[in-house]
């Protein structure tokens, strides 16, 4: 597989995107291809700079098998369009936010990530106002897309 480099982006960095970087990671590794697919997340603000992921999404990574307890939220950067080749929004507020940001020559970078994973349109929804059981569903749509997005990188590989 062609080496790929994809960066996950949420809101906050704290809920959905470093839950989808730990999925993405997983699956990749799994399906060995952890050494072509690399993965990183990143937040559109700054308020949890530094911090842990939310503790929902730990416990749910946790109870997958995954553990993303040690990553830390950050914000994009400017140097983010340059470093990776797929910048996948979360939301379409997101991605509209993402579009702004990338620099002209790099805007076809920027999808929303369910329909570049699976082609259909749809956000992911943001669990950071909901209790601990939404996280499930949130980790069931992030392993489709995951794996959806998987499916496509090894078709356009070979």
């Amino acid at each position: 597989m062609k080496p790929v480099r994809i960066l996950f982006v949420c809101l906050g960095n704290i809920c959905r995107s470093p839950l989808a970087e730990g999925v993405m990671r997983d699956l990749a590794q799994k399906a060995g291809h952890g050494q072509a697919i690399s993965v990183d997340s990143a937040g559109i603000g700054a308020w949890h700079v530094g911090a842990p992921p939310d503790q929902r999404s730990i416990s749910v990574a946790k109870a997958h098998g995954i553990d993303i307890a040690a990553l830390r939220g950050r914000q994009v950067s400017a140097a983010d369009f340059a470093a990776f080749d797929l910048i996948l929004g979360m939301d379409m507020s997101t991605v509209r936010d993402l579009s702004v940001l990338a620099p002209p020559a790099m805007a076809g970078k920027v999808h929303l990530f369910m329909r570049y994973a699976t082609g259909r349109a749809g956000d992911v929804p943001d669990p950071y106002y909901e209790a601990a059981d939404v996280f499930e569903a949130l980790y069931q749509i992030l392993e489709a897309g995951c794996l959806s997005l998987l499916a496509r990188l090894e078709v356009r590989a070979s």
